[in-house]
């Protein structure tokens, strides 16, 4: 019997291994070099879901159990991810000189179309975390035929004002870089009882080779630019907004909600998620990805079998249709129960 794996065997394997780990690409845009995964196939017939982190992390550990967990692989497989790296953020990243001049927001979002060209991609679904998603933000009202769907997790889409100015002025003086960055990633209920997720990021940042770096990024999305949304000036695509109940950008979150189109709009806010929901509540983000990814028209024979096994679920919803709010109501699913209304078509508040 022949104890050795056959070429094909190991053909496989190797492409197995090859799409959990992710091809890493070196992309030269117009305003600098950008560091970027891809995992999947790299077919062009849907659009890519293009992801961007949060400040104080990298890809990986804003995004890696989010679309490692179980049942967001019947989205990977039917998606190519682009996971894309702010200048210097990436794990490994060598420290930029002293004097370094970091690009702003503005100029990290120009950078993304030729990211998309790279790889021959004509439209993406952005997720994006804090910076990251205000950058998706000003990437997509500058080119809104290039998205199809937007899911934007604690967005900030104010520039700082005086008092928060100032706020940030005496924190970074009182305060470590790693402290400031916790208190925007987490948080206080999460920092207070200094979870294993806190301990782990903590630890992370302090320690990271790249902290001049990591400076450099914190400091340019604190001096980001109001984006001036309102019902005149906004997204063109479907946008789901999510943020963790009591999250430090819960109050920020609500109030782009109200700016934001009614009609193609969902808030999802979560309990018990923290700062970090893709990573605290993969399950429950995974599953409301889906329902606004059906929404959308992809993927209509997708199982929801989370929800529909759940018994307890309970959805508060308020809503608006053709424009106008109506009243608020409760929605239990239970397991004979119906399904969530569609994303694009309604605003939600959800906690679930």
């Amino acid at each position: 019997m022949n104890v050795f794996p056959s070429l094909q065997d190991t053909a496989e394997l190797a492409a197995r291994i090859l799409l959990d780990q992710g091809q890493e690409h070196v992309v030269e845009t117009p305003q600098g070099v950008l560091r970027v995964t891809l995992h999947g196939t790299r077919t062009t017939r849907r659009p890519a879901i293009l992801t961007f982190h949060d400040a104080g992390l990298d890809s990986k550990s804003c995004f890696s159990p989010l679309f490692k967990f179980e049942e967001m692989q019947e989205i990977v497989k039917n998606f190519t991810l682009i996971h894309i790296d702010a200048p210097g953020q990436e794990e490994g990243a060598s420290a930029y000189p002293p004097g370094y001049q970091y690009p702003s927001m503005e100029t990290i979002a120009e950078m993304i179309p030729a990211v998309l060209q790279f790889f021959n991609f004509r439209t993406v679904i952005g997720v994006g975390v804090g910076a990251g998603a205000y950058i998706l933000s000003k990437f997509t009202l500058a080119n809104p035929d290039a998205v199809e769907g937007l899911v934007l997790i604690n967005i900030d889409t104010n520039a700082k004002g005086w008092m928060d100015w100032a706020a940030h002025k005496l924190s970074s003086v009182t305060s470590s870089l790693t402290e400031q960055i916790m208190c925007h990633l987490f948080s206080q209920e999460e920092l207070s009882s200094n979870t294993n997720l806190v301990q782990s990021h903590r630890e992370r940042i302090s320690k990271a080779p790249n902290l001049a770096n990591i400076e450099l990024f914190w400091k340019m999305y604190n001096s980001r630019r109001d984006l001036n949304l309102d019902r005149s000036y906004t997204f063109k695509c479907p946008v789901m907004l999510v943020v963790g109940d009591h999250a430090p950008y819960e109050d920020a979150a609500v109030e782009c909600n109200s700016k934001l189109d009614p009609t193609s709009t969902s808030f999802l806010k979560m309990a018990d998620a923290g700062g970090l929901p893709q990573l605290t509540q993969p399950a429950k983000l995974t599953e409301a990805f889906k329902y606004f990814i059906q929404g959308m028209g992809y993927m209509a024979s997708s199982c929801m079998t989370r929800l529909s096994r759940s018994r307890t679920t309970s959805l508060s919803s308020s809503y608006s249709m053709d424009g106008s709010r109506s009243r608020s109501r409760t929605l239990s699913q239970g397991s004979q129960g119906g399904q969530m209304p569609p994303s694009p078509s309604q605003t939600m508040e959800v906690s679930c």
